[in-house]
Order: structure tokens, then sequence, then C-alpha cells
């Protein structure tokens, strides 16, 4: 029984790695804005190594570059490649309302919902606005652009914002993918 449960995980996680997007296969990407603007730094390493296509149009990107992933992760991407908006249905026709009897047919139309039993809103608007809460500073992801799913990351935080500093963790995050291209 172990032995069967294992071999099912084991080609669970086969099936998973197969159909994942493949770091190689990344070919065009887009950057977006990142702390200290290591964005522009990671774009000139990028770009000088001819690792991949930088590309200013989110809508050609195969990946896109990141530094948080979650709810305004999240945002930035329906903001980018905003979802298909669903087809209109037709309305029905308005039934035609039966005459009730006089007065009692006013005083119900009248009547509006009371407004403190209506449901609470207590929704973030923009979830992008929420600043750098919650961010993991020093990560760095690569997320596929269709499926959403982070193709690769890497940890590499900046001692300081010095241009020079900020160079060079782009330098070691970009040798870091480099690497890994090369092991396929």
């Amino acid at each position: 029984m172990k032995c069967m449960h294992r071999l099912a995980v084991l080609l669970c996680g086969s099936a998973a790695l197969a159909f994942g997007t493949d770091l190689a296969a990344v070919k065009n990407v887009y950057l977006l804005k990142m702390s200290k603007g290591l964005d522009q730094y990671l774009a000139n390493r990028i770009t000088n190594e001819h690792l991949f296509q930088i590309v200013t149009d989110p809508k050609m990107a195969d990946a896109i570059f990141t530094d948080q992933i979650g709810e305004g992760f999240e945002a930035k991407m329906n903001d980018l490649f905003p979802p298909p908006e669903p087809e209109e249905k037709p309305e029905p026709p308005p039934k035609p309302e039966k005459a009730e009897k006089g007065a009692k047919a006013d005083a119900t139309a009248s009547v509006e919902p009371i407004p403190f039993l209506s449901d609470t809103v207590n929704k973030l608007e923009n979830p992008s606005s929420m600043g750098t809460f919650g961010r993991a500073k020093g990560t760095v992801f690569l997320v596929d652009a269709k499926t959403k799913q982070v193709v690769w990351s890497t940890y590499d935080l900046p001692k300081d914002a010095t241009s020079k500093q900020l160079d060079r963790t782009a330098f070691d995050i970009v040798s870091r993918m480099k690497k890994e291209l090369n092991r396929k």
C-alpha cells in the first residue's frame, strides 16, 4: 500500500513538472516596477547578457519579472491582462404589475430597503495600493504571463540602495538564471 502511495505521489509530481512552464521556453520578458529601481538594473543586465528579449508591451511577454506575488501582483496582472468580459444576456421583458386595491399598492410601492440591513462592504478597493507591507524584500520571481505560475525565483537582498550595489545584485540574479538555463 505504501509503495502504491509513493508511486502515485511520484507520478503526480513528475506530471506537474511536465506540464509546468519551462524556463528555457521563456523568450520575451516584461519587468514590473521593483523596489529601489531594481527592475532597471535587471533590464540592463538581461539585455547585456542576451538572456531574454525585454519587451515594453506586457501582452508580448512570455513571462513577467516581479519582486512580489499575492493580491497586489494579481491586481496588476488583471490590469495588464484584463479577463474577458462575460457576454451580456438579454434581459427578460418586465412583468406587468397587477393592480392592487388603492392605498395598499401605493404604500408597498414606495418602500425602499433599509441601508443598514444590506451587506457590509469592507473590501480594499485597490490591493496594489497596499504598499510594501508583507513583501518579501530581496526575492525576485519570474511568472508565466498566461498561467501565472512561478517559473523561477531567487533571493538576493541588496546590502544597500546604492547604484553599485543594485547593479551587483542584478548581476548576481542574472548569473544564477544563466546557470539554470545552461543546466537544461
